[in-house]
């Protein structure tokens, strides 16, 4: 599907366009991995998947972790079809700018 240039509010803030780069070529990534990639508290970038998440963009799970004794579960973070359609719209968006 040819993606048009389409400038995206919503993405655009800095740790949301960061998030949405670093989870573009993943299928998914842990969310404390991505606290610390981006250098921004769990609290921080929980709001901001909250909010990803709310516009359909990001997809959460929870699953036991192999590397944890209690009950802890870890979070994965993805992208979903949706969000990353909108991301590419934007990058789109972002050259077209650029030209």
């Amino acid at each position: 599907m040819p993606v048009e240039p389409r400038f995206d509010e919503a993405i655009h803030a800095p740790t949301r366009l960061r998030l949405c780069a670093i989870l573009r070529r993943l299928d998914g990534a842990e969310f404390s991995m991505i606290a610390g990639m981006l250098e921004v508290s769990e609290a921080n970038l929980s709001k901001t998947v909250r909010n990803l998440v709310a516009l359909g963009y990001l997809d959460i799970s929870k699953q036991a972790s192999p590397k944890r004794s209690d009950a802890r579960r870890t979070t994965t973070v993805k992208l979903t079809p949706h969000g990353r359609y909108a991301f590419d719209e934007h990058l789109a968006a972002l050259r077209a700018m650029t030209e």
